[in-house]
């Protein structure tokens, strides 16, 4: 069933936002306990100057399968993928809805533009949702359903399923990215990043701004061979959420709303806006 055309000025621009390490806002952190404090910030603040989303698609890092899938069970479980932490971590609670109707249309749009897709109806939601959503909407009201990445990582596949999606932007739903535009382990704990880092934000930040989208999607494309790009991504799962967004933004810019260091790496935010 479609959802309501909204109003320009309320339609949601897709995000593209770090959801910490593990359960992090939730625990005194290791060494420092102030380590996610700005990032929490700065997901608290989103759901209050965002118009409310008639649904959300969360892209996470954390679910990769062999075709692109979504979630269709109508009250997700909560999957505790993270290993290690304190006990009540594992009692957190996020009952938001899921929605079979919603998950029909992603497949159907995925599908008609000829990229395979399926629906899993017993997965639940990873921590790349059920964390950052307890803080933009704690809630836990509004439907969601979960995407999945494709096997493989290539980007160009990841924005072109983007694309399929686009139209749903114009229907009330927020569609979040939810990675890490930093994702090196190494630099978590140790630091020694700072450089590097610096280097990929900066292009980063540089290309989601690019016109024509042509020019963007290219740059997209070959990341990689961006200044830092390998040092602050070694595997690129918590990356391609952010091509899957930047998909359903069309001539949308991108432009950073948010950005902190941890340790001493840099890890930004991005929502794609209407200029009109």
């Amino acid at each position: 069933m479609p959802l309501p055309d909204l109003p320009h000025q309320d339609r949601l621009p897709p995000l593209y936002i770090p959801h910490g390490g593990g359960p992090c806002f939730f625990m005194e952190w290791p060494g420092d306990p102030h380590t996610w404090d700005q990032m929490g910030e700065f997901l608290r603040s989103l759901g209050n100057t965002l118009p409310r989303p008639k649904a959300i698609v969360v892209i996470s890092a954390h679910w990769e399968a062999d075709e692109f899938t979504v979630t269709s069970h109508p009250q997700p479980p909560l999957l505790f993928d993270y290993y290690g932490f304190p006990e009540h971590t594992y009692q957190l609670q996020y009952p938001a809805p899921g929605s079979p109707p919603l998950a029909q249309k992603i497949q159907d749009l995925l599908v008609a533009a000829g990229i395979p897709a399926r629906a899993d109806a017993q997965r639940g939601f990873d921590h790349g949702v059920f964390i950052p959503l307890l803080l933009v909407y704690p809630n836990a009201d509004i439907p969601i359903v979960q995407l999945s990445l494709k096997t493989g990582l290539d980007p160009a596949t990841h924005v072109r399923a983007g694309n399929a999606l686009a139209s749903l932007v114009d229907e009330g739903v927020l569609f979040i990215g939810s990675g890490m535009s930093f994702h090196n382990m190494q630099g978590f704990f140790r630091g020694g990043f700072a450089h590097p880092s610096r280097q990929f934000d900066q292009w980063l930040t540089a290309a989601l701004a690019k016109m024509p989208i042509e020019t963007r999607n290219a740059l997209l494309a070959e990341w990689e061979k961006a200044p830092g790009a390998m040092e602050s991504h070694p595997r690129s799962e918590h990356l391609l959420p952010l091509m899957v967004v930047a998909g359903t933004a069309g001539d949308n810019a991108g432009r950073k709303i948010f950005e902190t260091q941890i340790k001493d790496s840099t890890i930004s935010a991005f929502s794609f806006e209407s200029t009109v």
